[in-house]
């Protein structure tokens, strides 16, 4: 519940490092974008509702995109991307991203082979341009494994207050298990660079998910405050693990 995290001193320390955070990239007109990726029922949008509980909300926006209209349809694919990346001083946060089309839109069919081999061909150099321009790229990857996912979405079921996330393709996850592990093995392979690397979080306890991933974007930005909370602000590398194709790499069994 919020209510305990609220009591809790780490819980706190960190939002208060996040609030600092955010308070020199808005002094400072620092544009951040945090990717949300991960299997249905990874703990994505829990995870953001954390990261802005005490955040200005001048400064930051949630972006869930739904499926594209028949106009965007006809557009670049990244095009109603672009439009939702930061101004200055302010962090945006995607719950799903550009990322939809590596993993879920070849899963479920939304997508036609080219188009998905033409995505995969474009996202790095769509990537490097956005860092190149300034802009902080940090894309998490929530994993949690088959049972924990089936328990997820079973409460969903089950509960009136939570009714509202289970969707058809949330329905299918499971069924699709194998191929969402293809495609995202295939996605960390060909999308982690140094540049802009995979950081999966080992999500099967909420609680510690959340808390290493504001640990993780804490340890990545440099601001004035940074540290004085006297909290541990290096993440924890038994839940949190860096892909960049370089100096580790996933074990991509460990989701099943």
């Amino acid at each position: 519940m919020l209510y305990a995290l609220e009591q809790d001193p780490e819980y706190i320390h960190l939002q208060t490092e996040l609030v600092r955070m955010q308070r020199w990239a808005m002094e400072k007109k620092k544009r951040v974008v945090i990717i949300f990726e991960g299997r249905d029922a990874a703990g994505k949008g829990g995870a953001i509702m954390r990261f802005v509980r005490f955040l200005n909300p001048r400064g930051y926006r949630i972006v869930a995109l739904m499926k594209p209209t028949k106009q965007e349809k006809g557009q670049w694919f990244f095009q109603r991307y672009i439009k939702e990346l930061p101004n200055p001083g302010e962090m945006v946060l995607f719950d799903r991203s550009w990322y939809n089309r590596a993993v879920v839109e070849p899963v479920m069919g939304f997508c036609t082979k080219k188009k998905y081999e033409q995505f995969m061909e474009q996202v790095v150099p769509f990537e490097k341009m956005i860092v190149d321009d300034g802009i902080i790229l940090i894309k998490f990857w929530f994993s949690i494994d088959n049972h924990e996912q089936q328990r997820r979405l079973d409460l969903r079921r089950n509960e009136p207050l939570q009714q509202w996330k289970l969707s058809l393709v949330d329905q299918m996850a499971l069924d699709k298990w194998d191929d969402y592990t293809h495609y995202k093995k295939v996605m960390f392979d060909n999308t982690a660079t140094p540049l802009t690397p995979w950081v999966v979080i080992k999500g099967n306890n909420k609680d510690r998910a959340r808390l290493e991933a504001m640990r993780y974007v804490i340890s990545q930005i440099d601001y004035p405050e940074k540290g004085q909370t006297g909290e541990r602000i290096v993440p924890d590398d038994n839940i949190v693990l860096v892909h960049d194709n370089v100096t580790r790499r996933v074990n991509y069994e460990e989701e099943r």
